[in-house]
């Protein structure tokens, strides 16, 4: 599995089988609801998501992803935002956008070829977690001398865990799974993050998003350290919004919309803990 893919489901989390079984070719459309040739609802902004995928989504409207979507529905002169809920899991992008139930995946991965991708919108990347003064201060990449013997929480199949095999470090790691159903589970954020608060390990590797959240929620304290100095394995990702691969009109919009509303977009990111990455692989700062 490759990194992008690995991080596609995890960035969406747990994003789970991400989308296998989902044909790559275009659906044919006919002349529809907006532009020519294009099936994009003029009038209503029609979001695919999932509806318990916390800090990005879920029903009551309180994930980023939520409010970014009202952004972009008031920017395009949409009167309104309607969800087609479907769990990300395998079929989603099938179920949701390539069967016409919605017009865009308000975060997606960029490169994935699932979907069509607009510019990206932010960068993040994988962090690591751990308590203030317990030896650990200073640590800023995952092969320093310091986590020899340490207990590490780190997602199966995520591009930490590969440095982690590559600096000897698996024999003490505690593996969360990558596939879980949040409908019915906690995240594995969530349980990694209170794993570590209760001292069942010491340090968590998280897809930065996750962290920042879930550290505001579980103790402020903790030390969230991104991951910007890692060899071997792609620590930072470009996200995107994804929409149908005929829809060029539409990404085009969205692609304005991103240029022209990034420090808007920037500051809803940063209310929730959202670690930003410039291209020159730095931090920026709210």
């Amino acid at each position: 599995m490759s990194a992008r893919r690995s991080c596609r489901r995890y960035i969406f989390p747990v994003i789970a089988a991400m989308m296998a079984a989902v044909p790559t070719a275009a659906l044919p459309q006919t002349a529809g609801l907006g532009a020519a040739g294009e099936l994009v609802d003029p009038d209503v902004l029609r979001v695919c998501a999932d509806p318990s995928n916390m800090p990005f989504t879920d029903e009551s409207g309180e994930g980023f992803e939520n409010k970014l979507a009202e952004l972009v529905a008031a920017k395009t002169g949409r009167k309104s935002v309607a969800y087609t809920w479907y769990p990300m899991a395998t079929g989603f992008v099938r179920n949701t956008l390539r069967a016409n139930r919605c017009d865009i995946i308000m975060g997606y991965a960029q490169g994935d070829e699932l979907v069509q991708n607009t510019n990206a919108y932010y960068r993040s990347t994988y962090v690591m977690v751990f308590k203030k003064d317990k030896g650990l201060d200073g640590v800023e990449t995952i092969e320093d001398p310091k986590l020899a013997g340490k207990k590490v929480g780190v997602v199966a199949g995520t591009p930490p865990s590969a440095n982690l095999a590559k600096a000897n470090l698996m024999r003490t790691a505690r593996t969360y799974p990558l596939m879980v159903d949040t409908r019915t589970m906690p995240s594995m954020a969530e349980v990694m993050l209170k794993d570590l608060q209760n001292d069942v390990i010491d340090v968590a590797l998280l897809w930065g998003p996750m962290a920042g959240y879930y550290v505001k929620e579980i103790n402020p304290d903790l030390v969230v350290v991104p991951l910007l100095k890692e060899t071997g394995s792609q620590m930072a990702y470009r996200i995107t919004m994804g929409v149908r691969p005929s829809d060029q009109e539409w990404k085009r919009t969205l692609n304005t919309l991103i240029r022209e509303n990034q420090p808007e977009i920037n500051r809803i990111l940063q209310q929730y803990q959202v670690p930003l990455v410039d291209e020159a692989g730095n931090e920026i700062k709210g």
